[in-house]
């Protein structure tokens, strides 16, 4: 729905179908479907304040049916089956899967079962806030891949493994390249100065 906004929103500005599919990474045809519905409904931007998600769908597209409508099979209970997964270390879909079937044999295949729990995830606000106090906890690592040294006087290159530290409140960080990852290097990187 947030593209359906600002395609009304852009829509309202005066640009083109051109130009609004651009900027929302839409096609042409998608914006035209989203402004002739907004005009058949009668709905002007800015949209009403009290309007939400829902709403401007049933709005602007009624004739569309619920998606629990056309469904073959009843959508299974993903937050129970989410649940389960992070609950038990050895369950995996697969098994949750074979479970359903044997209840319901009819039901989803096992690659439309996974790509409706996949799709489930995506709805998920998976965002985890820290607070840091300022001083409080330095984060530390090496990232990933080494980076290559080069020597200017004989051409040789050298791996180089990269040491990272952040601050968590303030998120300043330090980096340094180290000739390995041993215990030499590790501890050297925590006291830069001596």
């Amino acid at each position: 729905m947030r593209k359906l906004k600002e395609v009304l929103r852009l829509h309202s500005l005066g640009m083109s179908q051109h130009q609004i599919a651009r900027g929302c990474s839409v096609s042409q045809s998608t914006v035209y479907d989203y402004v002739s519905a907004a005009q058949s409904a009668g709905v002007k931007w800015p949209l009403p304040e009290d309007w939400d998600d829902r709403k401007i769908g049933e709005t602007l597209f009624p004739q569309r049916p619920a998606p629990e409508v056309w469904r073959k099979h009843a959508e299974p209970d993903w937050t129970g089956i989410h649940h389960e997964l992070k609950t038990h270390k050895n369950l995996t879909l697969q098994l949750v899967w074979q479970e359903k079937r044997e209840s319901n044999p009819e039901g989803y295949g096992y690659s439309r079962f996974c790509d409706l729990y996949r799709r489930w995830l995506k709805k998920l606000d998976l965002v985890l806030r820290q607070r840091h106090r300022a001083g409080e906890k330095m984060f530390v690592d090496y990232a990933g891949a080494t980076i290559p040294i080069h020597d200017p006087g004989t051409g040789e290159i050298q791996p180089a493994a990269v040491f990272v530290a952040v601050l968590g409140a303030s998120s300043y960080t330090f980096a340094e390249a180290t000739a390995g990852q041993d215990l030499r290097s590790w501890t050297g990187s925590h006291n830069p100065g001596v």
